[in-house]
């Protein structure tokens, strides 16, 4: 290679340097802002070292809930926490490498995941609670009962992902689960991607039903949007699968009520992938399929989702 050559190749190494600076130091900023906007609305727990956030309101038997994938407790806390908290404890928890949760060495795994949950929650005095879990965190609502399922009441899966499902994930969540867009896309997409685009994504996942008026406000869109929470939430999804595989042929196991309920629209998470198997797999479950509802069962019929609760507190006799 003669000089000019070593010189140019330089010069494109030295400015792709400049680039990724710049791109870190605009996403650090942004991340930032959306923290400052977005801050904690409950307890910072430390748990072995983990920092939980719990956000806990309300009192009467100890209600657990369980985001999915992409969120954080502020889901919960927009609409159905006002509905319980009459008469439950409602414990909402950051999952690990979400919200205000930090990750953990095996953050992909769901079993993990409820290990430490259940963890905070002896912190805060929970004793049999019912645990909610939506979407992804249906998983882990299972694999808190799996753990303990002497000391669990009941379980409610609203839309969850709870079994294997055919094929592979391709596409987006595959590309930023590599090794290589693990590395590039996070950092440009929390510097560069309009809160706009992350919005146009939640219109998605709600469909056929539209965002609540006010959500996309309160969730704090901009969380999702941190670099590392762009990689946790990838390294989750894409590996779900074989955990449950795992965990699938244990479900039989679980005697305690389980109450399902699956919109039948929902095209993120299908019922007849996952909610229709699960109710066979369960010896005490009882499956709620609800017309034209889709991912966003909570918010869509919220109603149906607080009877849910409620039936499950009465055939744990937790009431």
């Amino acid at each position: 290679m003669g000089k000019l050559a070593r010189a140019v190749l330089g010069l494109a190494l030295a400015g792709m340097l400049a680039g990724c600076a710049l791109v870190d130091a605009r996403a650090a900023a942004r991340e930032a802002a959306f923290e400052a906007q977005f801050p904690p609305t409950g307890q910072l727990l430390e748990v072995n070292g983990t920092t939980v956030h719990a956000h806990v309101e309300g009192s009467g038997p100890d209600l657990v809930l369980l985001h999915g994938a992409s969120g954080n407790t502020r889901d919960f806390t927009f609409d159905l926490v006002d509905r319980l908290k009459d008469r439950y404890r409602v414990i909402a928890f950051d999952r690990p490498g979400l919200g205000w949760t930090d990750p953990i060495a095996n953050n992909a795994n769901p079993i993990a995941q409820a290990e430490l949950l259940r963890a905070a929650a002896r912190q805060l005095d929970v004793h049999d609670p019912i645990v909610l879990g939506h979407s992804y965190g249906g998983a882990v609502a299972l694999a808190w009962a799996m753990r303990a399922p002497a000391d669990t009441a009941a379980l409610v899966i609203v839309s969850g992902a709870t079994e294997p499902w055919p094929g592979e994930l391709t596409g987006w969540y595959a590309f930023v689960g590599s090794p290589v867009g693990n590395r590039i896309a996070p950092p440009l997409l929390t510097a560069l991607t309009p809160v706009a685009v992350g919005e146009r994504i939640m219109a998605g996942i709600f469909a056929p039903q539209p965002v609540p008026p006010g959500y996309a406000d309160h969730i704090g869109v901009g969380l999702a949007a941190r670099r590392e929470t762009y990689r946790a939430n990838a390294r989750q999804i894409t590996q779900l699968r074989p955990y449950l595989r795992s965990m699938a042929p244990a479900y039989p196991r679980l005697t305690l009520p389980v109450e399902i309920v699956h919109g039948a629209e929902d095209g993120v998470v299908p019922a007849s992938i996952h909610a229709v198997p699960l109710a066979r797999d369960l010896p005490n479950a009882r499956l709620t399929i609800l017309p034209g509802v889709g991912h966003m069962a909570h918010h869509a019929d919220p109603a149906a989702v607080v009877a849910a609760i409620d039936r499950a507190a009465a055939r744990s006799d937790r009431r």
